[in-house]
């Protein structure tokens, strides 16, 4: 088997979502179809800490796949709403084999 690239698409998509939290926060987001504050992102992610949505939400931001907009709340980006794809794929294979 060769080695995995570290250029390889599956391999970057992989290293962005490796965490729970990340596909959660931004399923959070493009369900809404608008700009959340962080206490409503809280409301919708029961077990998250605080600190755990804070660095997420940093994190993002800094990926460019959600923004804070000024008023406080936070938006998908187009790059984030892309992700809606792979979000719609873990729902079909959580349904079909988990």
């Amino acid at each position: 088997m060769k080695p995995i690239k570290t250029t390889c698409p599956i391999t970057k998509t992989a290293q962005l979502l490796s965490d729970t939290w990340t596909m959660l926060v931004v399923r959070a987001l493009l369900e809404a179809g608008e700009p959340m504050r962080f206490c409503e992102l809280e409301r919708e992610l029961p077990g998250i800490s605080t600190r755990t949505l804070t660095l997420k939400l940093k994190k993002l931001e800094e990926e460019k796949i959600l923004r804070r907009l000024s008023e406080g709340t936070y938006k998908a980006t187009k790059k984030g709403e892309g992700l809606k794809i792979v979000e719609r794929a873990m729902s079909r294979y959580g349904e079909k084999f988990l």
